[in-house]
């Protein structure tokens, strides 16, 4: 399946310490019901570094049980080449069309062990991967040299790129070829670089707003500027909520006030604030949630 468009960074939802499958089945239908292109369980979003491996199985067997026609590109990464394959091994029963592998954090590696980190990983599975450029959490920036290098690793399919680096992705979608494609990791650049003609975003706003994201996206894909960016102005305020604190704390927070699910965190990360609780109540009347 064509992995291409809007895809939902799913957030993981708990319930006293558990994972609340009921209420993660319930973000899945919505997601599927607003005719989200592709999705994207167990990234950064779903907190996965705090889930254990039981708790992923089920939640990707979830997502491909209510989703059978809808591609998946289930997070693996970690920055460790024998742990990504392990995830890899352990999650390629339950039906994922594509893998999303961040580049390796904490290690802070060279460009060169960026780009034979990706080359280890793609030869270890028959399934695409996206890589994954944020190096705000991980420490170190994919340069566009090094991700055009990855390109050209036979498998690797794609990049979500969330460097915020305008320039760099630009380059990066003018260098490409053989149908590689770019991926807005940011949802506020979204406009721009499907633009200069990337490919989608990889979104967290779309947890909390789907059929809108979905519009906006849609539109930006046709080639309807004027319509897109009246999307971008309406969808801004909801993308600036969004990170107010640390992704997905304030996405949660609103799923919660919508009655999705709580707003429950797995430390490190820790419940919403009261201010965001009303930045996001604020959003949600606006866009008529």
């Amino acid at each position: 399946m064509e992995i291409k468009g809007c895809g939902t960074a799913l957030a993981t939802p708990f319930r006293d310490g558990k994972v609340d499958y009921e209420a993660y089945s319930r973000l899945v239908i919505r997601q599927r019901d607003a005719g989200m292109h592709f999705l994207v369980p167990l990234g950064s979003t779903a907190e996965t570094p705090c889930l254990e491996d039981d708790e992923k199985c089920r939640l990707l067997s979830i997502t491909r049980e209510l989703c059978p026609d809808i591609p998946l590109v289930a997070g693996v990464g970690t920055n460790s080449p024998a742990a990504t394959i392990r995830n890899i091994r352990m999650l390629e029963g339950y039906g994922p069309d594509a893998w999303l592998v961040v580049v390796p954090y904490y290690n802070k590696p060279t460009q060169e062990g960026i780009y034979q980190y990706f080359k280890a990983i793609a030869a270890s599975t028959s399934k695409g991967i996206v890589a994954y450029n944020v190096p705000g959490r991980t420490g170190s920036n994919m340069t566009a040299e090094t991700a055009l290098r990855v390109a050209g690793i036979p498998g690797v399919i794609a990049v979500k790129e969330a460097s915020g680096k305008l320039d760099q992705i630009r380059e990066i979608v003018e260098g490409r070829s053989g149908g590689f494609k770019v991926f807005s990791g940011n949802d506020d650049q979204t406009l721009q670089i499907m633009g200069f003609g990337g490919d989608g975003v990889i979104s967290v706003a779309s947890n909390v707003a789907p059929v809108q994201m979905v519009r906006f996206v849609e539109a930006l894909m046709s080639g309807d500027m004027e319509a897109a960016g009246e999307w971008e102005r309406k969808l801004m305020p909801l993308f600036d909520a969004c990170f107010v604190e640390s992704n997905p704390i304030p996405a949660k927070a609103a799923l919660s006030i919508l009655g999705l699910c709580t707003p429950e965190m797995r430390l490190p990360l820790t419940d919403a604030v009261p201010s965001t609780f009303d930045a996001m109540k604020r959003v949600l009347v606006d866009l008529g949630l």
